[in-house]
């Protein structure tokens, strides 16, 4: 499957419903979004390490902001960050964690 944009609905195998639970809508579908090695190697070597963690090859895609407008900036990035209750924020080669 051929999927970079999240267009497409597809059917979850049942087995897998209990297992990606975030990613399935209420009619048991998704819309994935596949990565190539080619297009986009740091983002398919992350999903690669987190199958080898946890056996699943997934990874939750959604979008980034709070009640305001997407995220479109680093510096919105950082605002939303602190606004927010998430832990890390990754902005290409930097790690940032909450205290």
């Amino acid at each position: 499957m051929h999927a970079p944009f999240m267009l497409t609905v597809h059917p979850v195998v049942p087995e897998m419903r209990p297992v990606i639970p975030a990613v399935v809508h209420v009619d048991g579908t998704a819309r994935p979004q596949t990565v190539s090695r080619k297009t986009n190697p740091r983002y398919w070597q992350l999903i690669r390490e987190f199958e080898r963690l946890t056996g699943v090859p997934v990874l939750l895609n959604t979008s980034f902001n709070i009640q305001e407008p997407i995220v479109c900036t680093p510096e919105d990035a950082v605002e939303c960050f602190l606004r927010s209750e998430m832990d890390y924020l990754v902005m290409d080669r930097f790690l940032i964690r909450r205290r």
